[in-house]
């Protein structure tokens, strides 16, 4: 379902950025923002440069560059802050740092990737909120030491991401889940029904609905995937799908 209030914004973000020669952006969006963004812009022409701080950040930014401004130009460290969080006598998990934060009255477009690494997380957000959050001092009940990071000293985080194939006679919702997940055909459609199942963040309940090259797809409980590409034909007629699963 198309968001026109973020579409409306968008537009008024790109008319600011031509007038004032300067760079605006948005707030941190969802994945189902940023995918409906990127859609809006290939129909609009619009330059727009999607950052999150870090590498392969889920929650990214959507920045509008002026005419003047080539994109190597662009540096996300002069929109974006860093924080390191470090535990004692503890291992707050993720939900206990975004609960400990959104308390603080931070609203969730200020707040990119949470990353936490065993005693240490590191979080992404607007350098309007960056003071109030190094005031942190607990999460949960245990006591953190936040300081604030540069981005380019923020490590990667750690996902297992696997490259696969299998084969299917089209190239439907039902069967690109099965192939990507393990499941019978059976079992996806029961999934894709129960609404168990994304389609490039979205709720999509077509079993029948075609899947392309780029798509991406969830399974709660069971991690994201992307088709990577299509080709070649088995000796019965199945066609090859190529895709990374994400865990």
């Amino acid at each position: 379902m198309e968001n026109h209030e973020l579409l409306k914004r968008a537009e008024d973000l790109r008319g600011r950025a031509e007038r004032s020669g300067c760079v605006t952006h948005t707030g941190f969006l969802t994945p189902a923002e940023r995918y409906q963004l990127e859609n809006w812009a290939k129909h609009t022409g619009c330059r727009l440069l999607f950052y999150g701080g870090g590498e392969d950040s889920e929650r990214t930014a959507a920045f509008f560059l002026p005419d003047w401004m080539e994109e190597d130009a662009f540096d996300p460290a002069e929109y974006l802050s860093a924080m390191k969080l470090t535990a004692y006598f503890g291992t707050p998990a993720h939900r206990d740092y975004m609960g400990a934060v959104l308390g603080m009255g931070i609203g969730r477009e200020w707040l990119g990737d949470i990353q936490v690494q065993g005693d240490t997380a590191y979080l992404f957000c607007m350098p309007s909120v960056l003071r109030h959050l190094l005031s942190l001092e607990k999460v949960g009940r245990v006591s953190v030491k936040a300081e604030e990071l540069p981005l380019s000293e923020v490590p990667a985080p750690k996902r297992e991401r696997k490259e696969l194939s299998f084969s299917v006679m089209s190239l439907r919702l039902d069967a690109i889940v099965a192939g990507l997940f393990h499941l019978s055909r059976t079992e996806a459609a029961r999934q894709i029904e129960a609404g168990a199942v994304s389609l490039n963040y979205g709720e999509c309940l077509k079993t029948d609905h075609t899947v392309k090259e780029g798509d991406i797809l969830s399974l709660r409980g069971a991690g994201k995937g992307k088709v990577t590409g299509t080709g070649g034909t088995s000796r019965k007629g199945r066609l090859f799908v190529y895709a990374e699963i994400y865990r």
